[in-house]
């Protein structure tokens, strides 16, 4: 399987921002399996004739159906320095989903507690004394109805695994083509959630630094806001 080629939006010597593109694993997979950990890294390695092994570190992991921003750290210090802001919560995240039907209310939060399904690979909303059971929360506003889905911006206040999936599912609302957490309508390729924006401290000089990243292609039926 050949990879697609890289799409970069900002690149320094601290930092690699790319735009994933659907169906690709963002790392962890095997070896014969194209990730866009190893995709970066033979870019890095052509791009500046690095010889040997290239240092990458994937500070914002995506499901490989999901496109958008993905920061990659392009030294240990930088990626211990960007660590500290993912834990701490100093970087905003911001995503656009196509959901299912008319979400109402057209603005709310959204917090539940999830736990893994190891055995199904999927996420399952819980009670909070559940083991392994983690809070997750996100604040959802609705950009436009359209008929049959609605156009939806999202900040993320936690950064749980398939957090967004399943929470609008939980509501009645699962993303476009998104058939783990029971969409019923077709996209393709992936599904429609994107992360569109990601704004971060860089670390080394601290000056703010926003990366936002175009939709694909299948978005552009859509009327999309600036």
């Amino acid at each position: 399987m050949k990879p697609p080629p890289l799409e970069v939006l900002y690149e320094d010597n601290h930092l690699l921002v790319v735009n994933k593109p659907a169906g690709l694993p963002t790392m962890g997979v095997s070896p014969d399996r194209p990730s866009l950990l190893t995709v970066a890294k033979e870019y890095v390695k052509r791009r500046y004739h690095k010889p040997g092994n290239v240092y990458l570190g994937i500070l914002s992991r995506l499901d490989a159906p999901v496109t958008g921003v993905v920061l990659l750290a392009r030294t240990s210090k930088a990626a211990r320095r960007l660590t500290e802001q993912f834990r701490t919560r100093a970087v905003e995240k911001l995503y656009w989903a196509l959901v299912e039907g008319t979400i109402d209310p057209p603005e709310a939060t959204c917090e539940d507690w999830l736990a893994r399904d190891k055995r199904h690979r999927r996420m399952h909303v819980v009670g909070p004394t559940m083991p392994g059971a983690q809070l997750a929360r996100l604040r959802y506003r609705r950009l436009a109805a359209l008929g049959i889905c609605s156009l939806l911006e999202i900040t993320l206040e936690t950064g749980r695994k398939h957090q967004i999936r399943l929470q609008l599912a939980e509501r009645g609302h699962p993303i476009l083509g998104d058939r783990k957490y029971g969409s019923m309508r077709p996209w393709s390729p992936g599904i429609a959630l994107h992360a569109r924006r990601l704004t971060v401290a860089h670390p080394i000089g601290g000056h703010s630094l926003t990366f936002e990243a175009p939709p694909p292609g299948p978005w552009q039926r859509f009327p999309l806001p600036d």
